[in-house]
């Protein structure tokens, strides 16, 4: 059975406060009603609403102040100003400010029940995107890798089996393969699978914030610690934590991790006795690490501690019978969470795909089939809802094919039969495009064996 929507309504005039309770019941919502600012605060503290009427202009605590609250608890929220004509501007910045609409007073009741309606039919949306997102990667994005590439299959197969050794391990490969992804699928095979995952990006911090996140910190560490937290290492005891482009830790970190790895233990900063954990480490990186070593980037004994065993993802350029199971999977998803009908590629926009190298790998392809999705119309993808340097590749390509470079010939071929389709069979504008008269068209269709009988 469905859930009403939970309304709050929030107006010091008690009787348009009764006014709006009644209509709303009526409408089927659940209402709670309040004509005090300060208790209104306190019940949006207390509990979820759907969607907060709430008057703008009222003592002690007004409608800016509500709508704060409620973006700071609960962002998915919806919230509708009333306000009287003299204070329109007031509403016109309350909507700058997160609010979804305004009221003004005098108000008609069918107004507040469409503007009503309409709010908490963008909550739901919104929480059913919100559900159907966390249910595809639950189940599809953290635990499934897809792939119908041997060389694919079998990494899949060599991390089934380590997963469960508990030892430590480095994944390579260029950016955009899915690492985090990949090591979300060793823990999930490991004996660890019940226990946390963490994944830290270590070049995204400076020094101090990635000790702080690494290590925690005790209270007065230092000036604006004025409590104690965790670091992630000890948030991950249990688990795991996924350590993504690890040759840009800073030498001082990749110090403190080596101690953390040999000794199983990890001191806060400010601290002056370690907390024991147990956490397994998985590292990755997009560079070469043997390079970093050498460079003396990157700690030879960290290396060995946590390259117990390694994995190298391959690019997708490397392994293109994915494109197009990939292709459709990531359709399927943003279908679903756009709500959309699309559900085909088009064949033109796979052959495309195909013969693109990219260099943004599986992340980049699943940018393409959502940008596809959002600018479709109708139920397929095609050339014209690509990136336009993607456009450009529908012109022609020279991928080898069944490892032969094609000749000459075949390119004209080839090139002359998309020219064609494209054009809907019409050899006066073909011919124009080619740059040739159509005399010299049809003898290049006699000679390769394209006129039509």
């Amino acid at each position: 059975m469905e859930q009403k929507a939970k309304i709050l309504i929030v107006d010091d005039e008690q009787i348009a406060l009764r006014n709006l309770e009644h209509v709303m019941q009526k409408e089927g919502y659940t209402v709670v009603g309040t004509h005090r600012g300060p208790n209104a605060l306190k019940l949006i503290e207390e509990q979820w609403f759907d969607v907060v009427l709430t008057d703008l202009k009222m003592e002690k605590v007004d409608g800016m102040q509500i709508l704060k609250k409620c973006k700071d608890l609960y962002p998915d929220t919806e919230v509708i100003m009333i306000t009287g004509y003299a204070s329109i501007q007031s509403a016109i910045n309350a909507i700058k400010k997160g609010a979804y609409d305004y009221i003004s007073k005098p108000f008609k009741l069918d107004e507040v029940r469409k503007v009503v309606k309409e709010a908490i039919e963008k909550v739901r949306l919104k929480k059913e995107n919100a559900q159907l997102r966390e249910q595809i990667e639950k189940f599809e994005g953290k635990v499934k890798i897809m792939t119908q590439d041997p060389s694919m299959q079998k990494l899949l197969e060599t991390a089934r089996q380590v997963a469960p050794t508990d030892c430590n391990i480095v994944l390579s490969g260029e950016s955009g393969t899915g690492k985090e992804l990949f090591s979300r699928y060793i823990h999930l095979h490991s004996l660890r699978a019940e226990g946390p995952f963490f994944a830290i990006n270590c070049g995204a911090f400076t020094e101090e914030l990635l000790s702080n996140e690494l290590f925690g910190h005790e209270k007065g560490a230092f000036t604006g610690a004025t409590a104690g937290k965790k670091g992630l290492i000890e948030m991950a005891s249990k688990g795991t934590l996924f350590l993504d482009e690890i040759t840009e830790m800073p030498s001082s970190m990749q110090v403190k991790l080596l101690r953390v790895i040999q000794e199983k233990e990890v001191l806060r900063v400010g601290a002056t006795e370690p907390v024991t954990v147990d956490v397994r480490f998985i590292a990755a990186t997009n560079r070469d690490i043997h390079d970093a070593i050498k460079n003396g980037n990157f700690r030879q004994d960290l290396y060995f501690r946590l390259n117990v065993v390694s994995l190298h993802i391959p690019p997708l350029s490397e392994r293109r019978d994915d494109i197009p199971l990939l292709s459709y999977y990531f359709l399927k998803k943003y279908a679903a969470m756009m709500k959309k009908e699309t559900s085909e590629i088009s064949q033109d926009v796979i052959a495309i795909l195909m013969n693109y190298d990219f260099p943004g790998n599986v992340r980049e392809l699943e940018n393409i089939i959502e940008r596809g999705v959002a600018l479709s119309n109708s139920n397929t993808i095609e050339i014209a809802h690509l990136p336009e340097d993607l456009k450009e590749l529908s012109i022609m390509t020279f991928r080898k094919k069944e490892g032969k470079i094609p000749s000459l010939e075949e390119q004209e071929t080839a090139y002359i039969n998309w020219v064609l389709k494209e054009v809907g069979g019409n050899k006066t504008l073909a011919s124009q495009i080619l740059g040739i008269d159509r005399v010299s068209l049809w003898r290049k269709l006699k000679k390769l064996g394209l006129e039509e009988e």
